[in-house]
């Protein structure tokens, strides 16, 4: 046994010193690399110039012919680092490749099949349900390496011959963060970084505008988790001297139509949301955007989809449904998703300032309407900007933010759909119980079930009521806040309300604002 261990290493000592040898003599016996000329080979006229290196009667320098051999191995070394990072690289694209033709095959199953269910081996990868006739969206199963740019996975992925027809589940959705002097973009970018799903999937483009340094370093710090772009443009705007307090607003437009030019047309990109730097985001903030993109593809009478409940204090929602999503007149911002369309309709007429209350403009909204929760997925924390804590003491503070995690790509959100919606929602309002506002907050002279309904005729009963009950009494261009078809929805005591207007409401008056 003692024999057989001792031949075993000594051949296998013998092979080792062999190969060495071997591949030493293989190196010995060729061109050196050198600094490579316009010919391929070594450069003329360079010291590393073959023959270089010899001395006398063409004897070799052995310490010099070392290093380069040394050298020499260190290119193969580099080289094969290089191919087998680039394999990884598209190993992973048909790995993803595979999931995508799995789930394409899922898919024609559902439509073909005559009402079957996807195999349960199939189940795992459909975190979603079709919505009307709508393209299936799944969330990701497993976390894709970072820093890889914007579209290069799809680039990739379209660039591979596959038999399976690639469908779109897996839409990048970019974050865009708005950002100025504010070195509290840290909070900001902490949660959108310890919550998204994946570096790839949902890439963060930090847009920074004023060109203040101590900002830029806390961006800067992130290195690939994120990609800083920065506003050229710093020099102050003319505008009239009654509007010189006003020059930040200017500002603030002016830097959004940049960024929103550099995401949609530099980076090329479909949809983005767009979120300020003193927001902070819930963790079902992924995955919220992501179960309406499809939504909000699908129906032209939507325009954006918010993360923002204007009336979202913890005393008018309601704790327990998470899980409630509303059609809202009203432009809520704050954390918001577009499409290019939209951009590209927006973009030529864009205002010089105030391009929120432009935004709720008839002219712009043109009957759309965007999608709303129940209870926050976004709050901020910003009281000094621009409006100087405007609505920040009053309001702002007091936004409750969503922390239980709702699989919105789980359900079936077709609901939201405006036929399917409409119908429904008109019913439930106005068969609620109709009441006056003084039984409603003495509570002791109720008759029915809730909810309720307090019925506003004018512009000065709407104030008042909304002044009494709680809720933001402010509307633009006759829209309020959180409003659809005029009635705005929320809790009061615990007992859900709809503060609307008679029924039969057609549209909205514009001379309210």
């Amino acid at each position: 046994m003692v024999r057989k261990k001792s031949s075993f290493i000594l051949c296998g000592a013998f092979l080792f010193v062999a190969w060495n040898v071997l591949l030493l003599l293989y190196l010995w016996g060729r061109p050196p690399i050198g600094r490579l000329g316009d010919g391929g080979g070594v450069e003329p006229g360079g010291k590393e110039e073959w023959g270089a290196g010899r001395g006398k009667m063409g004897q070799v320098n052995l310490a010099e012919e070392m290093i380069r051999l040394a050298e020499e191995v260190e290119v193969h070394l580099d080289t094969q680092k290089k191919l087998l990072k680039q394999i990884e690289i598209h190993r992973e694209v048909w790995a993803r490749q595979k999931d995508l033709g799995k789930r394409e095959t899922g898919s024609n199953i559902k439509e073909a099949g005559d009402q079957q269910q996807p195999q349960k081996t199939l189940r795992p990868l459909r975190n979603s349900v079709d919505a009307g006739d709508q393209t299936n969206t799944q969330r990701p199963v497993h976390k894709v390496a970072p820093s890889l740019p914007l579209e290069e996975p799809r680039e990739k992925i379209r660039n591979i011959k596959v038999t399976t027809p690639i469908p779109s589940p897996e839409f990048i959705i970019p974050i865009l963060v708005i950002a100025c002097d504010r070195v509290t973009v840290k909070r900001s970018l902490d949660r959108l970084i310890s919550y998204r799903p994946s570096t790839e999937l949902y890439p963060i483009i930090v847009s920074q505008d004023c060109g203040h340094a101590d900002t830029a370093r806390v961006i800067g710090s992130y290195g690939e988790q994120v990609m800083h772009i920065k506003q050229p443009d710093l020099a102050d705007i003319k505008v009239r001297p009654e509007h010189r307090k006003f020059q930040g607003y200017y500002k603030i437009a002016r830097h959004y139509r940049w960024a929103l030019n550099q995401v949609f047309n530099t980076f090329s990109q479909s949809t983005v949301v767009i979120v300020e730097d003193d927001l902070e985001v819930a963790p079902d903030f992924f995955e919220y955007f992501r179960a309406l993109y499809p939504i909000l593809r699908s129906d032209p009478t939507l325009w954006c989809v918010s993360a923002w409940n204007d009336n979202g204090r913890d005393a008018l929602v309601d704790p327990s449904k998470a899980e409630l999503l509303y059609r809202t007149d009203f432009f809520p911002g704050l954390g918001w998703m577009l499409l290019k369309e939209l951009w590209n309709e927006l973009e030529p007429k864009w205002p010089s300032a105030f391009w929120d209350d432009w935004m709720r403009q008839p002219e712009q909204r043109k009957n759309r309407s965007c999608i709303r929760p129940e209870i926050s997925r976004t709050i901020t924390f910003g009281r000094k900007g621009v409006s100087l804590g405007q609505f920040f003491d009053q309001y702002l503070r007091y936004i409750r933010l969503n922390t239980e995690f709702v699989p919105f790509t789980k359900q079936d959100l077709s609901f939201l759909l405006k036929e399917k919606y409409d119908e429904i929602f008109v019913q439930e309002v106005y068969s609620a119980t109709l009441v006056k506002i003084e039984d409603l907050q003495h509570g002791g002279n109720l008759k029915g079930p809730e909810p309720y309904r307090v019925q506003y005729s004018s512009r000065d009963s709407f104030k008042v009521f909304a002044r009494n009950l709680g809720v933001m009494d402010d509307l633009k261009s006759g829209v309020p806040r959180t409003g659809y078809r005029g009635v705005v929805s929320f809790l009061h005591r615990g007992r859900r309300v709809f503060l609307a207007p008679p029924e039969g409401w057609t549209q909205y008056d514009i001379s309210w604002s």
